[in-house]
């Protein structure tokens, strides 16, 4: 199951709002077969096991990561491989949150006489597809917040300078995070004043992600370096946006979303109707107004701090969370699951925010 586990790994960011699965058939104590998820619309890990298996395969034990699908998608289920390949016993990690499959795989498997022993390396695996579980459940987005900051909480000087914060080991992690998401997110803010690509920039093949600019009076420039870029721009912003800015935009390239009525997008309006476009992951890269924002409305799922070892002050220096605050210590956002990773100099705190009444 761990080597399953990897194979799912080895795909992380290529699946959309698929899951990464990984597969490992096992026969008179020998691999016989692997295979993982490698992109949407492509065979399953069972499917691509079963073939390098071959003929071999009646009798063996089948290790996968997510429970076997039982429905019609855009490739076939794989539980109907699978009895039709009369394999002895399938190993489950977990299942599948999937309502047009949750549990009736396993069910379908154990009606055919397949032995299933579910649960094997259950938390590895759940934690391995926490987006996809977040967006099959809930239909909204798994949303990932990144900042880089001084260690006074700094995320620029009180001139605006930023570049550069972090060193370059962080920064490199950080086009990793943006290929493992399906968009990344900025305010308007910060096209206007850095103009970012908003592209993966790294030493080996990776994908750009979706670029989404929230931006309530269309502020964005139409020769931003975002518009520029191959893939999809898309510019959220309200029904009362200037109509001539609007024309400007979609001239440039851009698309155009209307969340909200009023002065301000409706960011949780924002992120049903990305949800709705199957973008299951998003890369937050805001400035503090924005982080703030999508913290106050408990949207944001996991935490990305980055730290470097300097301290900058400016009473006027923007900070990585800017929102009107809580009275009581008590009202705090909390990060659960606290994990500290080192970058060179640089540190980073990963945690899953913790919301009084619930999160998103």
């Amino acid at each position: 199951m761990r080597i399953a586990l990897q194979l799912a790994r080895g795909a992380t960011g290529q699946t959309g709002v698929n899951p990464m699965v990984g597969c490992v058939i096992v026969k008179d104590g020998a691999v016989i077969g692997m295979g993982a998820h490698l992109k949407m619309g492509t065979g399953h890990a069972e499917v691509q096991a079963l073939n390098m298996a071959g003929a071999n395969v009646e009798g063996s034990t089948v290790y996968v990561t997510l429970e076997p699908c039982s429905h019609h998608g855009l490739t076939p289920p794989c539980c109907d491989r699978l009895i039709a390949e009369n394999v002895k016993r399938v190993v489950v990690a977990c299942t599948d949150p999937n309502p047009r499959v949750a549990g009736t795989g396993i069910t379908r498997l154990r009606e055919h006489g397949i032995e299933v022993q579910l649960g094997i390396l259950e938390r590895e695996a759940i934690d391995l597809n926490e987006k996809f579980n977040k967006f099959i459940s809930t239909r909204m987005p798994f949303v990932t917040l990144k900042t880089a900051s001084t260690l006074d909480g700094k995320i620029a000087s009180k001139t605006g300078d930023s570049r550069w914060i972090t060193n370059d080991q962080s920064r490199a992690f950080v086009h990793t995070l943006r290929h493992q998401h399906q968009a990344i997110m900025v305010g308007v803010d910060t096209v206007v004043v850095d103009n970012p690509k908003l592209t993966t920039r790294l030493s080996v093949a990776a994908l750009d992600p979706i670029r989404i600019i929230i931006d309530s009076k269309l502020r964005t420039p139409p020769t931003a370096s975002a518009l520029e870029q191959a893939g999809r721009t898309i510019v959220v912003t309200t029904d009362e946006a200037p109509e001539d800015k609007l024309e400007k935009l979609l001239e440039a390239g851009a698309e155009i979303l209307k969340a909200g009525a009023g002065p301000r997008v409706d960011l949780r309006d924002a992120m049903k109707q990305l949800a709705a476009q199957e973008i299951g992951s998003i890369l937050l890269e805001g400035g503090g107004r924005l982080n703030g924002a999508m913290l106050e409305q408990k949207l944001i799922d996991k935490c990305y701090l980055f730290y470097a070892g300097k301290i900058i002050g400016g009473d006027n220096a923007p900070s990585n969370f800017s929102f009107g605050g809580f009275e009581k210590m008590s009202e705090a956002v909390w990060l659960d699951r606290l994990k500290l990773e080192q970058f060179g100099y640089d540190w980073c705190v990963i945690g899953y925010p913790q919301y009084q009444g619930g999160g998103s």
